[in-house]
């Protein structure tokens, strides 16, 4: 079964107190503080916390980086550029939904690939999650981008998801 990152997009804490919730993103836009306070109290329940870019990253001390190179011309080079001075991090990369951009991204060496998906197209996204899996050992991470996108058919390792959206999930199940 795929096991969720959260997307924390509010300053709220109760998602972190869900015991099966390992790991949040902290959007760019929540405040300083909060983001502080999350990382802090996330560390202290040996839970993770990634950052939606690398200079968040160092400036708030997450354990990471989820890092959004769908529009890179060269994931490599970006990829090495962001993540510079990253020692110990963990690192995520969203890519182009292509087969030569999740091996270029694979090539990077992330922790995970993650693919966008949307209910229109969801066969050809299922496809190329599960021809990934197939061939890297670097896991996959799915981000659905419809309310309606039903992903558990989905063989990815995680499925990243907003607390918004989370909470619908949980309540719808």
């Amino acid at each position: 079964m795929q096991k969720f990152i959260i997307r924390i997009t509010k300053p709220d804490f109760v998602l972190l107190t869900h015991t099966g919730l390992e790991c949040f993103i902290l959007a760019a836009d929540l405040p300083e503080d909060f983001i502080n306070d999350f990382a802090g109290r996330a560390r202290a329940e040996n839970k993770i916390t990634l950052a939606e870019t690398a200079e968040d990253c160092r400036r708030f001390n997450t354990d990471g980086v989820l890092l959004d190179l769908s529009k890179s011309e060269d994931i490599a080079a970006d990829f090495k550029k962001e993540t510079a001075g990253l020692k110990n991090k963990f690192t995520g990369i969203i890519c182009r939904n292509r087969r030569h951009e999740a091996m270029l991204a694979s090539e990077c060496e992330p922790d995970f690939v993650a693919f966008r998906a949307w209910h229109d197209g969801k066969q050809k996204i299922r496809d190329l999650t599960d021809w990934y899996n197939e061939f890297f050992l670097i896991q996959s991470a799915l981000v659905p981008q419809d309310d309606n996108l039903d992903f558990s058919g989905f063989k990815t390792d995680f499925v990243i998801l907003d607390d918004t959206k989370y909470k619908i999930f949980v309540a719808n199940q």
